[in-house]
């Protein structure tokens, strides 16, 4: 039995139940005859039947695609009612504008500090998220939910915490003028991998023991009881506990082929630091990575029952307690001997044997021998972790605390003379090194942490967040179901989720489903397109599940604009309309106002919506009229943020730009399979004549009146800051630079020459005098200067002429056998696919995407566009 059995009685879906167990084995029976069907579904886990049931939880967790989703909205629908009539709900709910102002929010606590998982999102900076865009008792959705911090983020919105509260309450009243509306939300994290999608089971639920001191008591004095043989050792005729022993590779130096011991060598053992200038004791030549080779030796391996060549390796070092102090001596004779006896035993208790997974991570460590998972452990370790997992097995909670401690306990572990011994984060990388822990004082560490995590969720109740494992492409869930999505998808190539989880789900013996895993990984042949088809079906489901008129928040970080644009564009390609971009710090730093489409070098908060249905069916009426783009602007001018702050002043906001605004109609028609209506120019003009601007931004009527006041307050004003890596760049720079300083050609040139930033590579950015003449007028005396409204169409049309030449020019080089554009301007690009587009010529769109450097076309959000519709056209 995995979950440990308690007498409280349990109503859940209509059923009531004497215990516990009854209704975890009622429902274990209905999941069994389930699984048929459920594995027809996209990313369903790999493993036997009974042992992803006996992992399953239901139906509240389920180690596979959960069948019971739509049981338990449904039922929350019904709640709604009830919290309404209580007044605890507000019966009319609509949020206009997305969070867009700054968050400051660290990750040192005690939920966030439970397990080590990586990139997880503080809970605290989702509460916010879902404080301002949902109503108590609202269902909220994360299809790549890790370990479930958007459960608990929803949970803790009941929070009685005061210190928490008052603080929020104190941030929206600056921010929105009011405070929001406390109480628990429910929520659904599903996640493709079964080790996150079990520890958000365990994230979102109170510890269901009656005592926790109790069992820790008696758990902890069991496994000592087993394992704290296996951490002794003798020093001055005292047996003392040890905490952990440096494991050290062995080399030979280059010049006499002498074997020496890395630790010995390398590090400094009074200080524990690395030394400055090693060098070889026998024949005094530097030791360096040029000097050294790694020795290998061949050694039986009793599980695989064959011979292994893997690196030769020795205890160099063991740190234990002699009278309340920390000792370090090296291995004695007794030491030496008592590791052969520990080689010998026979573990009796389940470990892990499987091969490591194909790819970059998975098969890092194959050329040190190690391409199995018990290889990643000392002997004395893989002991101690099999017992540990056979003593947590009727306590989902303890198992918890496993999975933490026996990442701990591997090999991975590094040697760090400032202290905090752990592996590296995100790879499984194996040191020269290793810090061989005591699994038994690193688990009673982390059972300390979990009795002040477990303080933390005290109240969690596992009806409010609802667990399952399986694809984000493709849910149980029904249309239109989902009140708000907070997601956090996977960073293309960033971490290599199924590899690095594969060490924990070896334990489990359930593994991740790699065909839809989002990633990037040449191994595996998945590149850029792939990732972006995976992301394009997992947000068209999230948009097929939202309700319409609500919103989603995408949390993502990736340095490179090649898959930034890929998730902005496979955000569009779903239907949803981005609103909002925001840039997120984890560091304890803050969330500011993301102004560089390019410069991606931090966590990014993507804010996004489902149009309402009535504006969906006027829109689909008004189709063929040239209002209805208006419309659209208007619906989507509405949901921009209306003021932002940096500091003191008021500071612009992107997304309100024409050239954005103009950016979002292309995806809105283009998505659609919708001729775009209008030209740049006409759409400028279009805009003054509609909307009101101020500086540099348009505004609905109704918003440019809170604008004004609220700039009035804080009148200095912070225009976006801009490094020229583009023509769109460029003109961008040259409007703000001759807003209020008509300029001539050589006072301009210095300041510009400043402002180049690095340009792509195939990009050609023109010559100043080009982006002058094509964009701006000259007066007599020879000053630049922005053109008014009728001569800017103007502008624009001769120039849009311009482009689409160039682009004749580059359609014509592609079009030859073997044909390649080497370089290409971007703006004549776009300029030439749109009129491609409106053609329906999806084939010169095609072949020349092809031919033209791949990076200008993945890094550009546009062109994106009209290639992807453009190939399934073709």
């Amino acid at each position: 039995m995995f979950y440990q059995e308690t007498k409280q009685s349990n109503s859940v879906l209509g059923k009531t139940f004497k215990s516990e167990n009854e209704r975890r084995q009622y429902f274990r029976n209905e999941l069994r005859k389930k699984l048929p069907e459920l594995k027809k579904m996209e990313g369903f886990p790999i493993g036997e039947d009974e042992d992803i049931i006996n992992l399953s939880d239901p139906p509240y967790y389920t180690a596979c695609p959960n069948p019971w989703l739509n049981d338990f909205v449904a039922e929350w629908e019904e709640e709604k009612k009830e919290l309404e009539k209580q007044g605890k709900r507000k019966k009319i709910f609509e949020v206009r504008q997305p969070y867009a102002t700054d968050i400051s929010e660290g990750k040192n606590n005690h939920i966030y500090n439970a397990h080590s998982y990586y990139t997880k999102v503080p809970h605290k900076v989702i509460m916010k998220y879902i404080l301002h865009y949902t109503n108590p008792g609202d269902v909220i959705f994360d299809g790549f939910g890790g370990t479930g911090m958007t459960g608990v983020a929803a949970q803790m919105c009941g929070t009685k915490n005061l210190q928490i509260k008052n603080s929020i309450n104190s941030e929206f009243a600056a921010i929105f003028n009011k405070t929001p509306e406390w109480g628990i939300r429910r929520a659904i994290c599903s996640d493709l991998s079964p080790i996150a999608s079990f520890l958000s089971s365990c994230f979102n639920t109170d510890y269901c023991g009656e005592s926790f001191d109790k069992d820790v008591a008696s758990l902890i004095k069991n496994y000592t009881q087993n394992v704290e043989w296996l951490y002794k050792t003798n020093y001055k005729g005292k047996s003392c506990t040890i905490n952990y022993m440096i494991i050290s590779d062995i080399y030979s130096c280059k010049g006499c082929q002498k074997e020496f011991l890395s630790w010995d060598v390398f590090m400094d053992l009074e200080s524990g630091m690395p030394k400055p200038s090693p060098k070889c004791e026998y024949c005094d030549i530097a030791l360096n990575d040029k000097n050294i080779d790694q020795v290998y030796h061949t050694v039986y391996d009793k599980v695989l029952g064959d011979t292994i060549r893997t690196r030769k390796r020795e205890i160099a070092l063991i740190n234990f307690i002699y009278n309340k102090k920390s000792i370090n001596k090296k291995p004695d004779v007794e030491d030496k001997k008592f590791l052969v006896e520990i080689n010998n035993f026979e573990i009796p208790f389940y470990f892990p044997t499987d091969r490591t997974p194909f790819g970059s991570e998975g098969r890092r460590n194959d050329k040190f021998g190690i391409t199995h998972f018990h290889q990643f452990y000392s002997k004395r370790n893989l002991i101690a972790s099999s017992y540990l997992y056979n003593q947590t097995k009727d306590n989902k909670h303890f198992r918890f605390g496993f999975f933490n401690t026996t990442w701990h306990s591997t090999l991975m572990r590094r040697y760090n003379g400032g202290g905090g011994h752990r592996p590296k984060t995100g790879t499984f990388y194996m040191p020269g090194n290793s810090s061989d822990g005591n699994t038994l004082k690193i688990y009673t560490k982390k059972l300390r942490q979990l009795k002040s995590f477990f303080s933390e969720v005290s109240g969690f109740d596992k009806n409010n967040s609802i667990n399952g494992c399986g694809s984000a492409t493709q849910t149980t869930i029904k249309d239109n179901s989902i009140d708000y999505i907070f997601t956090d998808p996977p960073f293309g190539g960033n971490i290599m989720y199924s590899e690095l989880n594969s060490l924990w789900e070896a334990w489990l013996k359930v593994y991740t489903n790699e065909s839809t895993e989002a990633i990037e990984s040449s191994k595996k042949g998945k590149d850029i397109l792939i990732y972006q088809s995976l992301m394009i079906k997992a947000f068209t489901e999230y948009y097929r599940i939202l309700k319409p008129g609500k919103w989603m928040t995408v949390e993502f970080s990736n340095p490179s604009a090649v898959v930034w644009n890929t998730i902005q564009n496979s955000i569009s390609y779903a239907g949803f309309i981005i609103a909002n971009v925001s840039a997120l710090d984890k560091k304890q730093k803050s969330i500011s106002s993301y102004t560089t489409p390019t410069a991606v070098n931090q966590d990014l908060i993507i804010s996004c919506y489902k149009p309402t249905e009535e504006f969906t069916l006027n829109f689909q009426k008004e189709i063929n009229q040239n209002f209805a783009l208006w419309d659209f602007i208007n619906e989507h001018l509405k949901h921009l943020p209306i003021h932002l702050i940096k500091g003191n002043a008021t500071t612009a906001i992107i997304e309100r730009n024409s050239k954005i605004l103009f950016d979002r109609l292309i995806a809105f028609y283009v998505q659609r399979g919708l001729p775009v209506p209008i030209d740049a120019g006409k759409f400028k003009k279009g805009l003054r004549e509609r909307f009101v601007e101020r500086d540099d931004m348009f505004f609905t009527l109704e918003q440019v009146q809170e604008y004004d006041r609220k700039k009035a307050e804080m009148p200095e004003f912070v225009q976006l800051s801009i490094l020229v890596s583009s023509e769109q760049d460029g003109v961008l720079w040259m409007k703000n630079y001759l807003k209020d300083n008509p300029s001539n050609y050589q006072d301009i040139r210095p300041d510009w020459m400043k402002a180049l930033g690095g340009v792509r590579k195939g990009d050609i950015i023109p010559e100043m005098e080009t982006i002058l003449e094509e964009n701006f007028l000259k007066d007599e005396k020879g000053h630049w200067y922005l053109p008014d409204p009728e001569n800017e169409v103007d502008l624009e049309k001769m120039r849009n002429k311009r482009l689409l030449r160039q682009f004749e020019i580059y359609k014509q080089e592609a079009s030859k056998p073997r044909g390649k554009v080497k370089e290409a301007r971007v703006e004549a690009l776009r300029a030439g696919f749109k009129q491609c587009y409106q053609d329906k010529d999806f084939k010169t769109i095609v072949q020349l995407g092809d031919r033209t450097p791949n990076n200008l076309l993945m890094e550009d959000e546009v062109l994106l566009q009209f290639y992807d519709i453009a190939s399934t056209r073709v």
